[in-house]
């Protein structure tokens, strides 16, 4: 089997489920070693024994990417145990529902720190680390809901639409060094984002959503960005949309 990011290191956020989890078997499978950090240790741990099964190098960092301290300190681990820090896969994101009318503040705080602030705080920590070592790779999951806003998904879309100008000004801004930034914006994909939704009406519509018939599989979106990863340096896809293909009104 080819192995396109053979002695890579790579630290992917949100790796306890969903597209972190396939995306850090794709990796592993593609020839990295892989740091994991979640809010679920347990999880994570099972990520690391499935990865050692097949030979990879694994670490798990249990942590929050809402808090700065733990968002920095996965970075940080990362480089202490492997020595490096090549690819950063910003994956760690949550959903919730709501407009601006009696809107729970606290709701769109929540959605903020984790979807926007979580990867300015690994960006930020990563990037040193990765121009001191003569360049690296840095793939933010966004959403094609980045792209139009909705009553029910202000925050969300909010959001990912900063996630989006944020990863693309870091594209401009360190590309010229050998630090290649891409925007991944998937459409409906199997994954728990729906499940702690709070409003019940709309955790059901959102899980309905993901799990309709068609929906993109988490291990398509791994192998999207293992093929990212593995362009000649010389390219830089900086913005992919990958959605079901029987979906066309997305």
């Amino acid at each position: 089997m080819s192995k396109p990011l053979e002695g890579k290191v790579a630290l992917v956020t949100g790796a306890s489920s969903g597209i972190g989890e396939a995306t850090a078997l794709c990796l592993a499978q593609a020839g990295a070693s892989v740091a994991m950090s979640a809010r679920r240790a347990e999880r994570l741990a099972g990520m690391v024994e499935r990865i050692e099964a097949i030979g990879g190098g694994a670490l798990a960092i249990p942590g929050d990417m809402a808090v700065e301290d733990e968002a920095r300190a996965a970075v940080k681990r990362t480089v202490a145990h492997f020595g490096r820090i090549d690819i950063l896969v910003n994956s760690a994101g949550v959903m919730q529902a709501g407009g601006v009318e009696n809107c729970d503040t606290d709701l769109y705080r929540q959605v903020m720190d984790i979807n926007l602030m979580g990867t300015v705080y690994t960006c930020a920590e990563a990037v040193p680390h990765m121009l001191a070592q003569g360049g690296g790779d840095i793939i933010t999951i966004s959403s094609l809901a980045g792209r139009k806003g909705g009553p029910m998904t202000n925050a969300y879309s909010a959001s990912k639409h900063a996630v989006n100008f944020f990863t693309d000004a870091m594209r401009q801004e360190l590309g010229d060094r050998n630090v290649r930034v891409c925007t991944l914006m998937p459409g409906a994909t199997e994954t728990e984002v729906g499940d702690n939704i709070k409003d019940p009406n709309w955790r059901s519509a959102i899980q309905q959503h993901v799990g309709k018939e068609g929906a993109v599989k988490p291990g398509d979106i791994g192998d999207a960005i293992v093929f990212i990863l593995a362009m000649p340096r010389r390219a830089n896809i900086s913005e992919i949309s990958i959605r079901p293909t029987i979906d066309t009104s997305a």
